[in-house]
């Protein structure tokens, strides 16, 4: 427990740089990391991944709220398109949490360990669909919403990752496209942690300093320390190579997949 203690801090730390450096949402560290966390706990594989996912989603609530604030300050959040995608994406969430408790672990971890090289692939290769359409109408953007909270939610990520380049395919610039999607991740970040907390209560398989599928000090070891140096990778990023720092961040998700196609 108490060596724990000092690992979420630097889950956190490695979180925020990732997500500064990189542009790509803390959740895609946070959960390989706590996977190994929570198996040195000896916490039951039966939900081991649910409480990993959902504890990735709470600590997303916090860092969103951060980045929400400076995007909005800078007029680059499109309000009308987020207001769309919105319920679409509430609702992808709660199917999310609920497929991730239904899962056996091991589909779980081939899922994320997938999804990790898809990332790493996309990012290495530096892939994008061409900007060929234009933004499409309500109902369309809420069905969008409605993938993309599922995804979030099934794999304990912000969702930028896929609101970004659904929102460039649809001709949105780069920096609209880029802070309404950090906005996105603020619902997806409050309705998977509710989610997973009101699915996970009262299960005796969990841990103490448990609410449902959320882990509470590695919460608060995570949150404190992500921010800051969220902000410290930014500044990093104006100073380093981008294409040098993605092909370094795709390598390391290449690896987060193979850990997982081991350990399933």
């Amino acid at each position: 427990m108490l060596v724990s203690l000092w690992l979420y801090p630097l889950i956190g730390m490695a979180a925020g740089l990732s997500a500064g450096l990189f542009g790509v949402g803390g959740g895609l560290v946070i959960v390989p990391a706590l996977v190994v966390c929570f198996s040195a706990l000896s916490v039951s594989e039966s939900v081991l991944m649910p409480l990993a996912i959902g504890t990735s989603l709470a600590t997303i609530v916090v860092t969103s709220m951060s980045s929400v604030r400076a995007h909005h300050k800078l007029g680059n959040v499109d309000w009308r398109v987020w207001m769309a995608l919105t319920p679409g994406i509430v609702l992808g969430v709660v199917f999310g949490v609920n497929t991730v408790a239904a899962l056996p672990a091991a589909t779980l971890k081939l899922a994320f360990g997938i999804f990790a090289v898809a990332v790493a692939i996309q990012m290495a290769a530096q892939l994008s669909p061409p900007a060929s359409r234009v933004l499409p109408g309500r109902t369309e953007l809420s069905m969008a919403g409605l993938v993309i909270g599922y995804v979030s939610a099934l794999f304990g990520i912000g969702g930028g990752s896929l609101t970004v380049p659904f929102l460039s395919f649809c001709n949105v610039r780069m920096q609209r496209a880029v802070a309404t999607a950090a906005a996105c991740g603020l619902p997806i970040a409050v309705a998977g942690m509710v989610s997973n907390i009101l699915l996970g209560v009262g299960d005796a398989r969990l841990p103490a300093y448990s609410t449902g599928f959320v882990y509470w000090p590695a919460f608060i070891g995570i949150v404190v320390f992500s921010v800051p140096f969220a902000k410290l990778g930014a500044r990093l990023a104006q100073r380093l190579s981008s294409l040098m720092l993605k092909r370094i961040f795709s390598g390391f998700l290449f690896i987060v997949g193979i850990f997982f196609f081991w350990g399933a």
